[in-house]
């Protein structure tokens, strides 16, 4: 059964207008998507950490709670599989969280076309 649904939709140019893009990455992401970021040709990283925050979004929203205690966007970790797949690796509060819920099954998309990212996610009980 679904617990909740989420979608956000953000324009990358407002990343690459960002001045201190690193520092963003280093606000919103988790190490391990930081390491990730940080390997990225400089022309790519605008579109990558549009995404990420579109997930991180689109995930919070799924939750019912937006970007807020219990869920921080740090604790929002979206990694890939082998064949590029977007894989929710909950952290800290939120995989507490997840448990208190029931939540059994997670699923995130991520795309990007010119200016835009999307994310869509969907938690299951």
């Amino acid at each position: 059964m679904i617990f909740g649904i989420g979608t956000d939709l953000v324009d990358i140019s407002r990343f690459k207008k960002m001045k201190s893009l690193n520092n963003f990455a280093k606000k919103t992401l988790s190490n391990n998507e930081l390491r990730i970021f940080n390997t990225l040709k400089e022309s790519n990283k605008a579109s990558y950490l549009a995404k990420q925050f579109a997930g991180k979004e689109a995930i919070s929203k799924a939750f019912g709670t937006g970007i807020s205690k219990p869920v921080l966007i740090k604790d929002i970790e979206i990694l890939r599989n082998e064949k590029g797949k977007p894989i929710f690796n909950p952290l800290g509060n939120i995989k507490k969280e997840i448990l208190n819920l029931g939540i059994a099954k997670t699923h995130v998309s991520l795309s990007d076309e010119k200016n835009y990212a999307v994310a869509f996610a969907i938690l299951e009980v």
